[in-house]
């Protein structure tokens, strides 16, 4: 089996669209990943035993995804020492908000960080964030696409000042 540094793991298929976000974030760094359909509630023995195997592989970091009840992010913090990043994920009745609270609302000695409804991006980027800590080369890549970013912001600033002076 490939090594991984981050396994993206969602309960339905139906959260792909989001979660590929998060996928493709990791491969803007060169990030080694794998993504799975993997319930805590339907496939919990199949859960345990990837996350078995994605330790072995030397994974550094999970990111679930979880809408509603959002028990995914819990249930591999319970069986895992790495960092789990949760994804609280919109729809049902309150629209990503009992997400939200679920994937929050963990009990002591349990953490789980936490982004924002639908934030496949900034889960991705915080895993990249922790794997930079003892590497260098990710770190520059980090610093580099934060420049990028301010520069194109700086042209659309730029822009929309020159647009109505």
């Amino acid at each position: 089996m490939d090594k991984i540094q981050v396994a993206i793991l969602m309960g339905s298929d139906s959260d792909l669209e989001t979660m590929k976000k998060a996928a493709d974030t990791l491969n803007e760094f060169k990030i080694a990943y794998e993504i799975r359909v993997l319930s805590a509630h339907r496939t919990p023995a199949a859960l345990e035993k990837f996350l078995r195997e994605a330790e072995e592989r030397e994974c550094k970091a999970f990111i679930c995804g979880a809408g509603m009840a959002a028990h995914l992010a819990g249930a591999v913090a319970a069986r895992t020492v790495r960092p789990v990043i949760g994804v609280p994920l919109s729809g049902g009745i309150m629209d990503g908000l009992d997400a939200l609270l679920a994937t929050v609302q963990m009990p002591s000695g349990m953490p789980v960080a936490t982004v924002a409804v639908n934030g496949a991006r900034n889960a991705a980027l915080l895993a990249v964030q922790i794997i930079a800590v003892e590497d260098a080369k990710l770190k520059k890549a980090l610093l580099d696409q934060r420049e990028k970013a301010a520069a194109k912001l700086a042209e659309k600033d730029a822009e929309v000042a020159r647009r109505h002076s």
